[in-house]
């Protein structure tokens, strides 16, 4: 998770009115390990069933576990935008789909 960390700041492009939500079955406990040991700049829930991806859109496996992270994009709405399914934080082609993402659900500026 410390490579999307790291991305967060280029694929806001110096801020976006977008809240990304990085969805695992992670325990709460470890979650909460990273977010004080790495500083990330963004939200994370401990899904350990699916049922919270599953509500949001995402695809549970067949053991109802997520298996991989995902991302819930909430656009400037307020509103679940996208939900990124099995976002694999250590390939490059990832950030690149997600700013897309981003880039879809808000408005230009300037």
């Amino acid at each position: 998770m410390t490579a999307y960390r790291d991305q967060y700041a280029s694929i806001f492009n110096e801020g976006r009115n977008v809240v990304l939500i990085g969805i695992s079955n992670d325990s709460v406990e470890a979650l909460g390990s990273w977010l004080k040991d790495d500083d990330f700049p963004f939200l994370m829930a401990s899904d350990p069933t699916s049922s919270t991806f599953s509500a949001f859109g995402g695809t549970p496996r067949d053991n109802g576990m997520v298996g991989s992270r995902g991302v819930i994009v909430i656009g400037p709405d307020g509103r679940v935008a996208d939900v990124v399914e099995r976002f694999n934080q250590n390939d490059p082609m990832a950030y690149e789909a997600l700013a897309q993402v981003i880039d879809r659900v808000t408005p230009e500026t300037g």
